[in-house]
């Protein structure tokens, strides 16, 4: 059987998750096929080649990208002439609309077939860019329901898959489990901490969360905090806003990825806006939303934005759920209160977890298949 040529590029590592599970759903499927492209360690695992290391892709915010965008261009250039002489039989791109809008659009233009697995943030900010949208995708491939009425009226194929955390993760109670698991004894008030998964991300949040944990500390002795990174890079990042706050004998335990059993163990988590505010969501933590950025990056997203939310959970409820404490807000004595608030009261214990089941099960449709079911009527 001649193998169809797949090409998939993913920016980061939620991205790198989902092609991850695109490429055995393909598997599965019985899709003979070699794949292609740029993704990090899951999707490399699954059966990628990886041309590129997907950590190239992983900038975000206006004044980080500027930094980059030498490189990033002249990567972007070499990958669309590689591929455009390979003939793929589709290109996937998954996420990174800022790099993979621009290289489908090339490559749609020498008659491959192009896919974008998760849609850009239309209904938050940058609306504008549907029109490139439709000039670039031959199919669209949603995430959440309400995105694909947007795509409908554009005239733009689409097709709601549901998110694929909302099939890995159990709705069954965790706590019990990840707590044995990460060996957390009886008794002890447990906080995790997720400052981001890109260097600069890490960068901007480190020492926030450091001297935030620190206030929490001072009213709950009893307090653990738990820290799971993705690479020894953020791990470092982070121990230096450790050094930089005197903060060597807090109770921090950093792990090497686990977060989803960091935030199964604990009673509220502290998150930097992004997909991990939805895993936390679908494990039914108590959280607080934060975030920061580059000063000039967040006046133009917020000249830009369409709605009041940038935390998933709420933008998926159409309301503030979850408290958000963003940019200038976000001080560590700020951020301290709503964490112990939100692990204290008794309100948001009884009610939060019903409205996340909810969520959860509207998001739960078998996404990796459904998607994978499209990609191979395209290269059929």
């Amino acid at each position: 059987m001649v193998k169809q040529l797949i090409a998939l590029v993913a920016g980061e590592a939620s991205g790198d998750f989902l092609g991850a599970g695109l490429i055995r759903a393909l598997i599965d499927r019985g899709v003979s096929a070699r794949f292609v492209g740029v993704g990090g360690p899951r999707m490399q695992a699954a059966g990628l080649e990886s041309w590129y290391p997907m950590e190239s892709l992983s900038v975000r915010g206006y004044a980080e990208v500027i930094r980059h965008l030498p490189g990033l261009l002249a990567m972007r250039r070499a990958l669309s002439r590689r591929l455009s002489a390979a003939r793929p039989s589709c290109f996937i791109g998954i996420d990174a609309p800022d790099f993979n809008l621009a290289l489908e659009r090339n490559l749609r233009l020498r008659g491959v077939r192009t896919l974008h697995y998760v849609s850009p943030s239309l209904w938050a900010w940058r609306g504008e860019r549907m029109k490139g949208i439709a000039k670039a995708v031959d199919h669209m491939l949603v995430l959440f329901p309400f995105e694909k009425t947007l795509y409908e009226k554009a005239g733009v194929a689409v097709t709601y898959v549901g998110h694929p955390l909302a099939d890995v993760i159990s709705p069954d109670d965790c706590s019990e489990r990840c707590r044995e698991q990460l060996k957390i004894p009886a008794g002890r008030r447990v906080y995790s901490l997720l400052p981001g998964s890109r260097q600069s991300e890490v960068s901007y949040m480190a020492e926030t969360f450091v001297r935030t944990a620190q206030q929490v500390a001072k009213k709950e002795p009893n307090a653990q905090f738990l820290v799971p990174l993705i690479s020894r890079e953020t791990r470092d990042i982070f121990e230096s806003g450790l050094y930089s706050a005197g903060a060597e004998n807090l109770p921090i335990t950093i792990l090497f990825g686990h977060a989803r059993e960091a935030m199964g163990a604990s009673d509220a988590v502290l998150v930097a806006s992004g997909t991990a505010t939805l895993e936390a969501a679908l494990l039914r933590r108590p959280m607080v939303i934060t975030y920061r950025m580059a000063q000039s990056t967040w006046k133009m997203m917020q000249r830009r934005r369409y709605q009041p939310w940038v935390g998933l959970p709420n933008i998926i409820a159409e309301e503030f759920l979850i408290p958000e404490i963003l940019q200038d807000d976000a001080t560590p004595d700020t951020l301290a209160q709503a964490l112990m608030n939100v692990a204290n009261d008794p309100v948001i214990r009884d009610r939060l977890p019903g409205r996340l089941a909810e969520m959860h099960l509207a998001l739960r449709q078998d996404a990796s298949n459904r998607a994978a079911a499209v990609v191979a009527s395209c290269i059929d």
